[in-house]
């Protein structure tokens, strides 16, 4: 009966090779780990700006071979390396959130390989355990010895059938260690290209940079450049200045005359319809009730504001709810000059004002308007070259510096409709100048037009 013994603790064994087997694919590390925050933004978003950022610099360094052709440093050439630098920043920080979000793949997939060399070491084990077990019942004289041992047929088939789970067991215990083999040699594929793609992310940081302290290097020499111009520069602040000043009495002007002319209008349709009501009245046999010197018109009246028709509302309240949603004025190009007040980039202590969007873009480039509307003025000032003012209800657009015009007063317009050309000064620089108004008040544009 030594068959019938050594078999009997086999088959312990393998119940117990089995009961661990089953529990192994669910087995947990005990280590408590802090909650992950929610990163800011995604992967897809990381691409994404990755394409944009290599969009905007390609866009600017087309931009800055046209103003680089002439020999002296321009204010032009330094806008466009400050935005080459303000762009190269943006693709230091992306590969900078690439490689964060690289370590926690390393991280998980070091650990997936850790638990996965623990679990085949066990299973190695368990299968070692079970080999050994079976060598002490190897031959068929002991098998038999454990059938013929049974003490009745049901212990026999009940024997019989534990063999053949003995045999699957073996089995199983096998293919989950070749499974555990490969899903380990895929961890370690995994992570070998996680290393590789790491290591080549910190060559480009690296690399960019040192495109970065370049493009400081270039900024730093165009600006000494533009200090030994200081008498010019001062003479350009001062034609700007007075350009702008120009323009802004031109607009206040129109946006004036409008006002008027759009509350003479509305107080003509109220004398319209109160005649209308009087006759309609009288016709009827009613009585009509006598005019007064003291009697106010039927249409609103201001002193500051576009008196608009229902058209008009609906214009103005369309503009209104686009916000933020407007293509910009020109297809390719970026803001040189925000809104409001700034320091010179060049003289210590002068300010600009800006009372739009400076924005820098390619020579001929065409200017679009953002919105359907009328045109209410084209002029030209020196200094902001032809002017384009269209009317959006109780808005206006304004496009100045266009070298070229091919619209006219009066004419309506869709959005996106082509209005004219973009200047190009003598300096190689080609820059539109945007401005959004409502009634008599400047409002910033950026707000208003797509981010880039």
């Amino acid at each position: 009966m030594v068959g019938s013994v050594g078999v009997d603790a086999q088959q312990r064994q393998t119940t117990r090779t089995k009961t661990t087997t089953r529990k192994a694919p669910v087995r947990k590390t005990t280590s408590k780990k802090a909650p992950a925050k929610t990163p800011v933004k995604s992967k897809a978003q990381l691409e994404r700006e990755k394409r944009e950022n290599l969009r905007r610099i390609q866009e600017a360094n087309r931009i800055l071979e046209q103003t680089a052709q002439k020999k002296q440093a321009s204010l032009g050439q330094l806008n466009v390396i400050k935005e080459k630098i303000t762009v190269q920043k943006g693709m230091i920080r992306n590969i900078s959130s690439e490689i964060n979000y690289l370590d926690k793949d390393l991280s998980a997939t070091e650990e997936k390989v850790g638990e996965t060399q623990m679990n085949l070491a066990r299973l190695k084990e368990e299968y070692a355990q079970l080999i050994y077990a079976a060598s002490k019942s190897s031959n068929s004289y002991n098998k038999l010895m454990f059938l013929f041992a049974s003490k009745s047929f049901n212990q026999m088939m009940r024997r019989m059938s534990y063999l053949r789970q003995y045999t699957e067991a073996r089995k199983k215990q096998a293919a989950a260690i070749e499974r555990t083999q490969q899903n380990l040699s895929q961890h370690l594929t995994t992570l070998t290209t996680q290393k590789q793609r790491k290591k080549s992310l910190l060559t480009v940081q690296l690399q960019e940079n040192k495109n970065l302290l370049s493009m400081r290097d270039e900024q730093d020499q165009v600006v000494q450049q533009l200090s030994l111009q200081e008498q010019s520069l001062k003479q350009e602040v001062e034609k700007r200045q007075e350009a702008v000043r120009k323009l802004d009495r031109l607009i206040e002007n129109l946006v004036r005359e409008e006002i008027a002319r759009a509350a003479r209008a509305a107080e003509a349709a109220a004398r319209a319809k109160a005649a209308r009501e009087a006759a309609a009245a009288a016709k009827a046999g009613k009585p009509v009730p006598a005019a007064s010197d003291n009697d106010e018109p039927a249409a609103p009246r201001s002193s500051n504001k576009v008196a608009l028709t229902p058209e008009g509302e609906l214009v103005s309240s369309n503009f209104a709810g686009n916000k933020g949603k407007f293509a910009w004025p020109v297809e390719r190009g970026f803001i040189s000059q925000r809104f409001g007040r700034h320091a010179h980039p060049v003289l210590k202590g002068v300010v600009i004002e800006n009372r739009g969007l400076d924005i820098q873009t390619g020579a001929n480039e065409k200017v679009r308007t953002i919105f359907g509307g009328k045109v209410l003025a084209v002029q030209t000032i020196p200094g902001m070259n032809n002017i384009v003012m269209i009317q959006h209800g109780e808005y206006f657009t304004v496009y100045a510096k266009l070298r070229s015009v091919n619209v006219s007063e009066g004419q309506q317009l869709s959005a996106k409709d082509v209005i004219g050309t973009v200047y190009t000064d003598q300096e190689g620089t080609s820059e539109l100048q945007f401005q959004i108004w409502k009634n008599q008040t400047n409002l910033n544009p950026e707000g208003w037009l797509l981010r880039k």
